[in-house]
């Protein structure tokens, strides 16, 4: 989890809370651990939508046998 690199660049990482201190001292020691920052996805609520987020993590890892994998948000 530390200096994720990627062929398709640095991953996502989302947070949720209802703190915006504590969100912003997540988003620093993710800075200090080498990702871009953090995607915040809303209050606490959010974290409901992040948990299968996991899980689709998990079953990707399973499934290819490989723990070398992230998620990336993609704009336009």
């Amino acid at each position: 989890m530390v200096n994720p690199q990627f062929p398709g660049g640095s991953p996502d990482m989302f947070i949720a809370g209802n703190d915006p201190a504590a969100k912003q001292v997540v988003t620093r020691i993710l800075t200090d651990f080498g990702w871009p920052g953090s995607i915040d996805v809303g209050g606490i609520e959010g974290a409901r939508l992040l948990e299968p987020l996991c899980i689709l993590w998990v079953v990707c890892g399973i499934g290819v046998g490989s723990w070398n994998h992230a998620f990336k948000l993609l704009r336009k």
